[in-house]
């Protein structure tokens, strides 16, 4: 999750055609076979957001079951990365501080996080 020196992080919505669709989330995906989770993290910003990562650490991991599949969602800090977040899914983005109240709807397994952010000190 991109975070910036004042704390907020940034959270986008699902594109049309996906799952819960317009639906807040924070982004980055699916882990392709043979690949990092490290990887999947710099590869999914680059295809979402238009940005390359520089600096990021493990924080989390939260599993979920939906009705369609059961995920483990890998939360990593990214504290620096080159670009300005923009939409190329055509999502919203939004920056969120911990104390602001939390968009709607948001995704499911995203709760979790968000809890975690609110309780997390740096």
């Amino acid at each position: 999750m991109l975070r910036q020196f004042s704390g907020a992080v940034l959270l986008t919505t699902r594109p049309a055609g996906k799952p819960f669709a317009g639906y807040w989330e924070f982004p980055g995906g699916k882990i392709e076979t043979s690949e990092t989770a490290e990887q999947a993290l710099a590869r999914e910003l680059q295809e979402e957001i238009s940005i390359c990562a520089e600096e990021f650490h493990f924080a989390w991991t939260v599993t979920h079951r939906y009705p369609h599949a059961d995920v483990a969602l890998h939360f990593y800090w990214v504290s620096q990365w080159q670009g300005i977040p923009r939409p190329l899914e055509g999502q919203q983005l939004m920056w969120i501080t911990c104390e602001q109240a939390w968009p709607y709807p948001i995704l499911p397994a995203t709760v979790p996080l968000l809890e975690q952010i609110r309780n997390y000190r740096a």
